[in-house]
């Protein structure tokens, strides 16, 4: 009979929680088709739609973080925390997991803490460089905790990590299309260098800005831009003459075949994307992140030669200018390109699922 297991998996609140975390199920249930597995997340929030949408059952906990400043929402924290750890422990006696799975997020820290008194197996997902909250407060309820850089000891008990690097969107990295269809795709030429510009799905603002200050100056270098506008800064934006402009890429396979550089935040998914593809990139961190943690996701590369930088603050002076250098260098692009595949990792839902199913010695 082939292996099957029960699964909870817990978590969300953005996209780089919730992606890596949809990846592992698929995986799980690559492996192990006959295993069943649901999600835990928190009410309001974005997984109580994109986990049904990718096929999966998900619960949700009234839970919440603790803003940080003076606030009366503060003051129903408490209640919320008691109420998700009971529902957590009514969720694991009914659902009887054979293991938990935490990618950081609100719901993670109730369902994961009472599966560790319950006497489940956790394991934990951290993406970043510079861990969340939940997962830190975790750290001694988990069994192991499959990371994607290193020095991660600072944070986490040395003998409980395990490198695995974080799950991509296979899609993208399975995709056979070729670079002449992306150019097809997006009405770009095959005789100039393509930037894509990708600010997440919203935008961002700094980028967008420093883009738009630099148009004139791009043009003259001879370069076409692939440029996702992000839908609150796409107003009044269309396809011009020597780049397409979109509030979003649908076909991001084809995006990432046409670019020979890219621009890209520092969100820990985007920089895993960017590694297993091997695309020469200049990150420009988002400065609105706790604890400053794309830009330490970013220099894990720059101090290895594997990509450039442009601090927020100064995208609108130095943008432009890296931009032009960088399409204009052949030599470095190569440089950038062949070091940052080398910190790729584009099987790690895979280790990851492998790693947990090899610890719980079944």
């Amino acid at each position: 009979m082939p292996k099957k297991y029960r699964v909870l998996i817990s978590g969300g609140g953005t996209g780089g929680h919730i992606f890596p975390a949809i990846a592992i199920a698929n995986e799980i249930k690559a492996k192990y088709p006959e295993s069943e597995i649901e999600f835990v997340g928190a009410k309001g929030k974005m997984e109580m739609e994109k986990i049904p949408a990718a096929g999966y059952k998900i619960h949700g906990l009234w839970i919440s973080g603790l803003q940080r400043r003076l606030t009366p929402k503060n003051l129903s924290l408490p209640f919320k925390v008691l109420s998700s750890l009971w529902n957590s422990r009514t969720i694991i006696k009914k659902f009887k997991p054979d293991f938990t799975v935490g990618v950081g997020g609100y719901a993670s820290g109730p369902l994961n803490y009472m599966a560790s008194k319950m006497g489940v197996p956790v394991y934990l997902q951290e993406q970043n460089s510079f861990p969340g909250i939940t997962n830190k407060l975790l750290k001694d309820a988990t069994k192991k905790i499959c990371v994607a850089y290193e020095g991660m000891d600072r944070f986490f008990p040395k003998e409980k990590i395990v490198m695995t690097g974080n799950p991509i969107r296979q899609d993208i990295l399975a995709s056979k299309a070729t670079r002449k269809e992306g150019l097809e795709y997006f009405s770009l030429k095959n005789n100039k260098k393509t930037v894509l510009i990708v600010g997440g799905s919203l935008g961002a603002r700094t980028v967008n800005e420093a883009i738009e200050a630099n148009l004139v100056a791009m043009e003259k270098a001879g370069i076409q831009l692939l440029w996702q506008t992000g839908e609150n800064y796409n107003s009044g934006f269309g396809t011009f003459s020597w780049g397409t402009r979109t509030a979003f890429v649908k076909r991001m396979d084809l995006a990432y075949k046409v670019a020979d550089v890219v621009i890209s935040r520092a969100g820990a998914m985007s920089v895993s994307e960017l590694s297993a593809l091997g695309k020469a990139t200049i990150f420009v961190p988002s400065p609105f992140v706790s604890e400053d943690h794309q830009t330490k996701n970013a220099m894990s590369l720059v101090n290895k030669n594997a990509a450039l930088l442009c601090k927020d603050v100064e995208a609108t002076q130095k943008l432009g200018d890296m931009v032009i250098s960088l399409v204009q260098n052949e030599e470095q692009i190569g440089t950038l390109q062949s070091e940052i595949i080398k910190l790729g990792l584009p099987h790690a839902a895979e280790s990851i699922v492998s790693e947990i199913v090899q610890d719980l010695g079944r």
